[in-house]
């Protein structure tokens, strides 16, 4: 899912893993209209379906960005986004898109996280969520959420595996040259590092 000021890596880094599972899976760019979308860094996707006619997904991914602010405050586009999710059989959401995924709802009642950075803006958007701040992802039911950015590849692995298994994602993080971070619990970017000395 695609919107204007979306983060280029929670978006690109999870699609080039699962895109490597080649015929295993298709995949669909989706925003408000189709058309050219620009990224919080600049360059533009291309999304090939409207929300409003899009449907029967599997897997929904939902990236962060400076475009989730204004996201969770477009009462249509949380819509579209809670009718997908629903029909879908997983939701993913990396770094802030937690925070729309909160606010249509999704999230309540479950455990979840998101960008360190971002955290505490972010769980405003979702009191009926247990936001768990130490986690490089966090998965409940068909919910999986990750912590900032680069953090996406790892969750999109987890799912991966929880589709296709535990060798198959070794393989795609084998041949994207990844060092996957398997355990989920472990965030080395939840806790600020110490001030230096001297």
């Amino acid at each position: 899912m695609l919107f204007q000021d979306f983060e280029l890596l929670d978006i690109y880094g999870p699609l080039e893993l699962l895109g490597l599972l080649r015929d295993r899976v298709s995949i669909t760019m989706l925003a408000e209209k189709p058309g050219e979308i620009r990224s919080n860094q600049g360059p533009k996707g291309v999304a090939d379906v409207a929300l409003a006619d899009a449907s029967g997904f599997d897997i929904v991914l939902v990236p962060g960005g400076w475009g989730t602010r204004a996201g969770v405050q477009d009462a249509p586009f949380l819509a579209e986004l809670r009718r997908l999710a629903d029909e879908a059989r997983y939701v993913g959401s990396i770094c802030t898109g937690s925070a729309l995924l909160a606010k249509a709802g999704i999230l309540d009642g479950k455990r979840a996280t998101s960008n360190t950075l971002a955290f505490d803006w972010v769980t405003t958007q979702g009191p009926g969520v247990t936001w768990v701040r130490q986690a490089r992802w966090v998965e409940d039911g068909k919910c999986f959420t990750s912590s900032g950015v680069s953090a996406g590849m790892d969750m999109t692995l987890g799912l991966i595996q929880v589709i296709f298994g535990r060798e198959t994602s070794l393989q795609i993080a084998r041949w994207a040259e990844y060092t996957w971070h398997e355990d989920k619990t472990v965030d080395p970017f939840a806790t600020p590092p110490p001030a230096a000395k001297g």
